[in-house]
């Protein structure tokens, strides 16, 4: 029997592939996207809502507003600078894991997987799917294999087991993650991974440096022509 699944879909470059990956290997019912008051949050349902309307899934927006409270982290505090981090030293971990913390949001991710995971087991579905990646999980745990496993026996007892934690793309990093969507013929023109909103992604945070240098290295000029 084939799974049914619903995906966390924050509209940028992982979530993306995991959400197609899901349409290929599941029953896609759902994509979720999580308004916690985030400075990109425009432009992430923006974009979620397109792809979803592109493959004919459903789309839901669950508003979290009390995170915004938490003025600690310069992903939802816009009086705080977002970390500067150069592109070559996105491969050092200490100069990463400095800027990690600047856009660290306490428990996020525990908390999108607990509040989705209740709407999956009312909605029957049998998988969670996130876009957890090897190359941010060196940096954020939330987004680790240890993470992962650890949530994953988790819901055993917090659902009636019937709700099982996926993360097609934990293994690769964002090159192979582009390569995987380039193989698949993944649509990645209407995704968001910026850390803020705007007419186009603004280049210098992490996460754009991430996923351009990825886009860089599979020759996808036209796309970051497009987004950047």
């Amino acid at each position: 029997m084939r799974s049914s699944s619903i995906v966390l879909l924050s509209g940028g470059l992982d979530s993306t592939a995991a959400f197609h990956w899901a349409l290929q290997e599941s029953d896609l019912m759902l994509g979720l996207t999580f308004d916690y008051g985030q400075r990109a949050r425009e432009r992430e349902i923006k974009a979620a809502k397109n792809i979803c309307k592109k493959n004919d899934v459903p789309h839901r927006i669950i508003e979290l507003p009390w995170f915004s409270a938490f003025k600690i982290s310069a992903l939802l505090d816009p009086t705080l600078p977002l970390p500067e981090i150069k592109k070559g030293n996105l491969d050092n971990l200490t100069a990463a894991k400095k800027s990690a913390k600047a856009v660290w949001v306490p428990n996020r991710n525990g908390v999108f997987i607990n509040v989705a995971a209740a709407l999956a087991e009312a909605m029957v579905a049998n998988w969670l799917v996130v876009g957890f990646n090897k190359e941010e999980g060196r940096t954020f745990p939330d987004n680790s294999q240890e993470y992962l496993d650890s949530a994953n026996e988790a819901l055993k007892y917090s659902t009636q087991g019937n709700v099982r934690l996926c993360a097609p793309m934990q293994l690769l990093n964002k090159k192979q993650i582009v390569e995987w969507c380039i193989k698949n013929n993944v649509d990645l023109s209407d995704t968001w991974s910026c850390y803020i909103d705007g007419d186009k992604m603004c280049g210098k945070c992490e996460s754009c440096l991430r996923s351009r240098r990825a886009y860089e290295e599979t020759g996808e000029e036209d796309l970051i022509k497009k987004l950047f």
